[in-house]
């Protein structure tokens, strides 16, 4: 008799990205196949990359690593109503995270006006707990967490709410 172990893909992960523009595309895919994996929304899954993708960005262009592994730290996971809980935590920098009006030719400057348009909520949450806090780089900046929440939308949620409801009828038909 064979023992057969279901997989199911994890409601939450967190992985070391690399400081820099190589890592986003591995956490972007790692991201999409967990979430699609866990039955998320491909609606509420898109949005969620594209925050991820917004965050590293960030990280990479105005904050350091963490301490001295040249990483930073993205999470991700479910929420209890279907959505994704998405953040980047790096080693700080000379600024807060904070949305701006870049001019229409400028270049950058649009990433957290993104976020805000996508996201339920979001916001930014300093470690005064002392990790994170570029051990080896010589600065005084603190570690960071860039956060955000992605709401399911009302026909995502209301589909998720039937496919429990025709799982719990599944074996019915036994009876």
């Amino acid at each position: 008799m064979a023992l057969v172990v279901a997989q199911e893909a994890p409601t939450s992960s967190t992985m070391a990205v690399p400081h820099g523009p190589t890592g986003v595309g591995a956490a972007r895919r790692r991201m999409r196949e967990e979430l699609l994996g866990s039955g998320t929304p491909e609606a509420v899954v898109d949005d969620a990359v594209l925050i991820l993708s917004e965050l590293l960005s960030n990280a990479y262009r105005h904050a350091r690593p963490i301490g001295v592994s040249d990483c930073v730290r993205a999470a991700w996971g479910r929420t209890a109503d279907g959505g994704v809980s998405v953040s980047v935590t790096d080693g700080g920098g000379p600024t807060r995270p904070r949305p701006s009006n870049p001019s229409v030719t400028a270049r950058g400057g649009r990433g957290l006006s993104i976020i805000t348009s996508l996201a339920r909520d979001w916001g930014v949450r300093d470690d005064r707990g002392g990790r994170g806090r570029g051990q080896g780089h010589g600065h005084g900046y603190g570690g960071v967490t860039v956060w955000a929440v992605v709401a399911p939308s009302e026909e995502d949620a209301f589909a998720s709410s039937m496919r429990f409801e025709l799982s719990e009828l599944e074996g019915l038909e036994d009876l």
